[in-house]
């Protein structure tokens, strides 16, 4: 059975993921260290890891498998859902694969190589905007839906 796991930790996108979910009957898991209100949506439950590095990420990775959509904006976790056979897309709605995420990997290691050896870096990612939040609609959409027609 397909499951929407969100790595809700600092997620811009938790009320639109649940409007699809809801719409096309799909159990989410809203994955979090805490500090989360529990949905009232029977279709949402709330996982509460425990406090640490990188638990939720934990978590999520061995749960995740064939048919389960997992979004998230962490590369190392999407490489590891995506080796489990879950579909993976970030908040922006890009869309990760196993033939995208070596490339996307390598460059997130240059990048932060590159902001550790400059102490005056002061830049910060572009901001979320309305085109984002329509990308992701329509990428999660297609990503659950693919996943039914596949359970």
């Amino acid at each position: 059975m397909t499951v929407l796991l969100i790595d809700a930790d600092a997620c811009p996108v938790k009320d639109e993921a649940e409007r699809v979910a809801t719409r096309l009957r799909v159990p989410m898991v809203l994955v979090c260290n805490g500090g989360l209100r529990p949905s009232r949506n029977p279709l949402v439950s709330l996982k509460i890891v425990d406090e640490g590095p990188d638990m939720a990420d934990r978590w999520i990775a061995e749960t995740c498998g064939t048919g389960d959509v997992v979004v998230t904006s962490d590369l190392p976790l999407a490489d590891k859902c995506l080796k489990s056979g879950a579909r993976v897309i970030q908040h922006n709605g890009e869309v990760l694969s196993l033939a995208n995420i070596g490339p996307r990997l390598a460059s997130r290691d240059l990048m932060q190589d590159i902001r550790a050896s400059d102490p005056f870096h002061r830049g910060g990612g572009a901001a979320f905007s309305k085109a984002d939040r329509a990308r992701f609609l329509q990428s999660l959409d297609q990503a659950l839906s693919l996943a039914l027609r596949e359970d």
